[in-house]
């Protein structure tokens, strides 16, 4: 990239060089033919380098003097000529660099190029980060809150712009280019040794599809997360090997059916999905009755699909209801007047959506259909970030924000490589194990959303379990789940999993012995999972959780403890120096 930014540099000055350098040629070269008169009353002519020197402060105005003799009239009148000639050409080449530094596609080329310095010099795993709005916003303060680097790719100039002007903590690379250009990834770090993922979450299916397909061909090692709002694009997404889609619109309807059929399911699968160290939320459940929903966008329409497929009756409230296809019975309307919901029978009806793509639309319905049914179970579509005020003064018993949805789900998996499968079958259990795992979970995570985190029993990632298991001495889950401080105590932390050889157990045993190339998930508090970043680190740390033996590490403790151990037990000291 810097050396796209010199032959720019090099090709808009090259006139006013070649004017510059002309100028001064012609006049040190009229300066050595200009007769001079010296103290002997002697003719002289100045050698190149007293001419160079004599254009040198002549052409920048300083007037340092006639050297190394006062100057003839011929010569005078030469430095006159000189002057002129020497400053309109430095004029003109100043204007040119002027105009340069102005022009939008030399400064986008010298900022590429020093983001592209800022990028090389990444000594730590980073995500670069394909589209900058709500969603894009939302991953890079968690991830940056977590430790993590990012690199933003977003097409739009007002949000790279947006993003330059906040203070992140720490800096973040911003690339102005459109990210479904392959070149354009490249440049952003995509095949960069350090990359260890690329989260597409622009608000265009194509775009994220083709991001998709460029990461899976050219650097398949790392990880693809993608947005993706229609299911023909999650099905195509999925076909190559995408690690993780999400469709925000089905994602939710899969909740709210939970939420509806399932309470305690949605619970577990709630928190473990929601952002850390918040409040647990605790939303009342969905009732099963009759269901209205206003709008029939990608939101309405995936609510719906989902509620008649499990027979419960839903009534529509749509503006051109011809026009976008809905079922017979459609109520028309917009659903922010109090005649439409009294058409669509809201005095009998248990819940209502407001899903429509305006939140000013989606206000008004929840206000009206409030004043008319005070009782109604509301859910309501929150489009923009920037109007979640709006929807918490409103009480909206179910605030529905897309960007929120997809932002947790990618996070959680980031976060612990197996609790995409570990949701998966936890769903498969039935809503009574999951009341149990959700009062455990309650119990032990301090009444806030738990982290989760997946533990592999490796040489890199746990040292001191493997190099314990190669010393033949046993490992168990409640050994590392065990407080170091105090190893009476156990830590906030569950364990969720366990992956041996392919094959999954859900919620393993505290008694289960640890092998290498175990898999575990892990969910607890933040403070848990430092803890336990001491149990897996330290061999001496294990050996004391696990048998309350504490063992000294480095070469002068255990010259101490072996010499305190012969004391007590009567064994006489042996001068060494003397031996």
């Amino acid at each position: 990239m810097i050396r796209s930014v010199v032959p720019l540099l090099l090709r808009r000055m090259r006139v006013p060089l070649a004017v510059l350098i002309g100028v001064y040629g012609v006049a040190v070269l009229g300066f050595t033919l200009m007769p001079g008169v010296d103290d002997q009353g002697n003719v002289w002519h100045m050698s190149i380098f007293q001419a160079f020197y004599v254009v040198s402060y002549t052409g920048s105005t300083i007037g340092f003097g006639e050297v190394p003799y006062p100057f003839s009239d011929a010569q005078r009148l030469w430095t006159m000529a000189s002057i002129y000639m020497t400053v309109f050409a430095w004029l003109y080449s100043v204007g040119t660099i002027i105009s340069l530094l102005q022009d939008t596609g030399f400064r986008q080329a010298l900022l590429m190029a020093r983001l592209q310095r800022s990028l090389s010099s990444f000594s730590e795993p980073f995500y670069i980060i394909c589209g900058y709005g709500d969603t894009g916003r939302l991953l890079a303060r968690s991830l940056l809150n977590r430790g993590r680097r990012v690199v933003i790719v977003d097409k739009d100039p007002h949000n790279v712009e947006d993003l330059r002007t906040r203070d992140l903590g720490v800096y973040v690379p911003a690339f102005c280019m459109d990210a479904e250009i392959p070149d354009n990834l490249l440049t952003a770090g995509l095949q960069h040794r350090w990359c260890a993922g690329v989260l597409a979450v622009t608000d265009d299916d194509h775009a994220n599809l083709k991001v998709a397909i460029t990461v899976k061909l050219l650097n398949s090692k790392i990880k693809v997360f993608c947005r993706a709002d229609a299911l023909a694009t999650v099905d195509n997404m999925l076909s190559f090997g995408t690690d993780l889609v999400v469709n925000p619109y089905q994602d939710f309807a899969h909740r709210l059916l939970m939420g509806i059929f399932e309470p305690d399911s949605h619970r577990v699968y709630d928190w473990l999905t929601s952002l850390p160290d918040y409040p647990l939320p605790e939303r009342p459940e969905p009732p099963q009755g009759r269901w209205i929903i206003c709008g029939y966008g990608r939101f309405g329409r995936a609510v719906h699909r989902a509620l008649t497929s499990r027979g419960i009756e839903v009534t529509l409230v749509v503006e051109n209801a011809k026009e976008k296809g809905c079922p017979p019975g459609t109520i028309e309307g917009k659903g922010t007047e109090a005649v439409t919901l009294r058409a669509a029978g809201i005095e009998s009806a248990s819940a209502l959506v407001a899903g429509t793509e305006d939140d000013a639309d989606n206000l008004s319905i929840i206000m009206t259909a409030r004043a008319l049914n005070p009782d109604i179970y509301q859910v309501a579509q929150e489009n923009r970030l920037h109007n979640r005020a709006l929807f918490q003064a409103a009480d909206v018993a179910l605030a529905v924000q897309t960007s929120y949805i997809i932002a947790s789900r990618f996070l959680s998996v980031l976060g612990a490589s197996l609790l995409k499968e570990f949701l998966e079958q936890a769903g498969e259990q039935g809503n009574e194990w999951n009341r149990a795992l959700a009062l455990r979970m309650r119990q032990g995570c301090d009444a806030l959303t738990p982290e989760s985190w997946t533990l592999r029993v490796s040489k890199n990632r746990a040292p001191a379990v493997a190099l314990a298991l190669d010393l033949n001495e046993s490992v168990t889950l409640a050994t590392l789940c065990r407080d170091p401080r105090d190893r009476t105590r156990s830590l906030d932390t569950i364990a969720l999993m366990l992956e041996r050889q392919g094959e999954r157990q859900l919620l393993p045993a505290g008694e289960t012995p640890l092998q290498m190339g175990d898999r575990v998930l892990f969910c607890g508090t933040e403070r848990a999972l430092d803890l336990m970043s001491w149990n897996v680190s330290h061999l001496s740390v294990l050996r004391y959780v696990h048998n309350g033996e504490q063992h000294p590490d480095g070469w002068i403790w255990r010259r101490l403890a072996k010499r305190r151990r012969e004391r007590a037990a009567g064994v006489p000291e042996v001068d060494e120096t003397t031996v």
